[in-house]
């Protein structure tokens, strides 16, 4: 579990301007904080693990339109919710205003979501060559009429008017910003709300996040909420990135990374109290091996065990764990050695001031953008690329 010490009495409260709850429809998120949809990473088990530790929406990891049209037991499972998780929310994924307007009336009619996110940010290479993920941003009517069809379906289908977001980037690369426009666009068709990465396709995860990018966004976009997305490592970030960019919330994705109990110190954060100690080990090692029952009590095992491995560097980011221990978790193919590694942990070993807020997760970038041949000729085109451009990849 995450500490539960009283902060120091000398500690002082964050500095809180007057924050506002987080309205996405119907849907009022407090405090203002969105798990980012991660592929592999925001499954039911992790989703769980952050909704024990704080509020905030929770989004599913990425799920393919076209996969659940065409009944994919595979995409159907990625998209399960635990029983008690409220709001559902799922982030879809796709090129072809047809499939994503019937996988939206599929998830609506029978009452699976709350709110659904469209994923038009996806940089990864084999998504883009084929038009799909952040090449979409450069075809605005496409982009409309993908968008729209989800919004349109949302609101006729039987179950009732569920909110769609859409998160995107900055842009293709510098020399073709497309984020305005992308904002106008979801504005126009109905979305809920937007969100937006500091970054282009072309950075990938490198340099820095441009929250001056968000400020303009949001000076650009006035009827729906804005979000802001990228280097949000604390609490303390997540109130500056508002404060400096007048954002209307914030989207967390690999801050929380083996850190679960961030969304706790979000919630003091936004609500004034002074910051809480970063956990001892002892609090890192409960938390990991939960997550592993967690992912146990769903998926088995075998699973289990391979699933946990990119999480235990995420879990000891700063502290110093040896290198034995870390490859004797990510190798053993027994949860009673794993179970018993961690019990030869020193639980008393606090994080060093200095690894504090550590960036976490990948840094890949930057990378030279492929699109079709002849994508940026015809930007007008509304006609969606093949289906290579719907294959199942992380992103965002």
């Amino acid at each position: 579990m995450a500490p539960t010490d009283d902060p120091p009495a000398d500690a002082a409260p964050v500095d809180v301007a007057p924050f506002a709850p987080l309205a996405i429809g119907p849907i009022q998120v407090w405090p203002p904080v969105v798990l980012a949809p991660m592929a592999g990473v925001t499954n039911p088990p992790f989703r769980r693990l952050c909704r024990r530790f704080g509020a905030g929406l929770y989004v599913s990891e990425m799920i393919t339109a076209r996969g659940l049209v065409e009944g994919g037991s595979g995409t159907w499972q990625r998209a399960a919710f635990d029983e008690d998780e409220s709001p559902r929310s799922i982030q879809l994924y796709g090129t072809d205003p047809v499939s994503m307007g019937e996988a939206v009336r599929r998830l609506v009619d029978i009452g699976h979501v709350d709110h659904i996110d469209l994923n038009v940010g996806c940089p990864v290479r084999k998504i883009t060559r084929h038009g799909g993920g952040s090449a979409l941003t450069a075809r605005p009517r496409l982009l409309a009429a993908l968008a729209g069809a989800a919004v349109e379906a949302a609101d006729r289908s039987s179950g009732g008017t569920v909110p769609v977001t859409m998160k995107f980037r900055l842009g293709i690369d510098e020399s073709l910003l497309t984020f305005l426009d992308a904002g106008s666009i979801a504005e126009s068709v109905g979305c809920a709300a937007i969100a937006l990465h500091g970054r282009t396709a072309a950075q990938l995860y490198s340099g820095r996040a441009d929250w001056t990018a968000i400020a303009k966004l949001k000076a650009h976009v006035t009827s729906i909420p804005v979000l802001g997305n990228g280097d949000i490592w604390t609490a303390a970030d997540a109130i500056r990135m508002m404060r400096e960019t007048g954002c209307d919330g914030v989207v967390v994705g690999r801050g929380c990374l083996g850190r679960p109990w961030l969304f706790g110190e979000l919630v003091d954060a936004f609500e004034g109290r002074p910051p809480r100690p970063d956990p001892v080990l002892g609090d890192v090692v409960d938390t990991l091996a939960e997550h592993l029952e967690l992912i146990i009590d769903r998926k088995g095992p075998e699973r289990a065990l391979f699933e946990i491995r990119k999480h235990v560097g995420w879990y000891f980011t700063g502290y110093p764990v040896g290198g034995e221990v870390r490859r004797t978790l990510t190798l053993t193919a027994s949860v009673d050695e794993f179970r018993a590694t961690l019990a030869t942990i020193d639980r008393s070993v606090v994080l060093p001031p200095s690894a504090h807020g550590l960036p976490r997760g990948t840094t890949r970038g930057p990378q030279k953008v492929t699109l079709p041949d002849g994508w940026l000729a015809d930007p007008d085109s509304a006609a969606p690329p093949n289906a290579l451009a719907d294959a199942l990849v992380s992103g965002g």
